[in-house]
């Protein structure tokens, strides 16, 4: 039988560059999955895993997501209630968290324990915090496995000005260094979030979506 993986269309996100990164790895694991970019919640309470990107403002994300009629519900049915491996992608992964602080203070999906904040690195450096850094991984997780670390790891790509200050370290999973700690992996149960674009991010971001297709929370 034919799996499938939804990744949610909501107005925001990088939809054909996150697509065609799923292909490709889907194909390299030679994995009967369809990969369907979807605004239809029907097709997400029928995936067998989900994937949110985003890119923007905290704010307009979630009131693009919260336009969708009927896609929050879907989305907390499968992912909270049925167990469904979920990814969250930049923005997407941001709005699992308690609030987002862009411009005010916006509810998010709660799902992970903390409040989006503004990057303010030490030494100079710009924000937005744009390119390429290794990760330092904080706690072990399925959907890191085989990828190195460290200064001589494998390099992710970030393009961002607020970052997921999470406040149950269990829940951390990887950090980059930008003149300061920077949340780069969240995630709790059958959840997982990156703060880089893994579609963006050659061979780390392609490990880290095959380990996604192959997990099992």
């Amino acid at each position: 039988m034919t799996a499938s993986v939804a990744i949610i269309d909501y107005g925001s996100g990088n939809l054909r560059s996150a697509a065609k990164a799923f292909e490709r790895s889907v194909r390299a694991l030679r994995a009967e999955t369809d990969v369907v970019v979807t605004s239809d919640p029907e097709i997400v309470r029928r995936a067998d895993r989900i994937v949110l990107p985003g890119v923007g403002a905290f704010a307009d994300c979630m009131a693009g997501l919260n336009a969708v009629k009927g896609m929050r519900e879907a989305m907390s049915e499968r992912v909270i209630d049925g167990g469904v491996p979920f990814l969250g992608i930049c923005v997407g992964m941001q709005l699992m968290a308690t609030e987002g602080r862009e411009k005010g203070v916006w509810p998010g999906l709660n799902w992970i324990l903390g409040p989006v904040v503004r990057l303010e690195p030490r030494g100079g450096l710009k924000v937005p915090h744009m390119g390429w850094n290794t990760l330092k991984f904080t706690n072990p997780h399925p959907l890191l496995a085989n990828i190195p670390d460290g200064d001589a790891g494998l390099h992710a790509y970030f393009v961002h000005s607020y970052h997921l200050a999470t406040t149950d370290d269990r829940e951390l999973f990887a950090t980059a260094d930008y003149g300061q700690q920077v949340t780069a992996c969240v995630g709790r149960d059958n959840m997982f979030g990156t703060q880089f674009h893994p579609e963006k991010s050659q061979t780390l971001g392609l490990s880290l979506i095959e380990n996604f297709l192959e997990w099992k929370p």
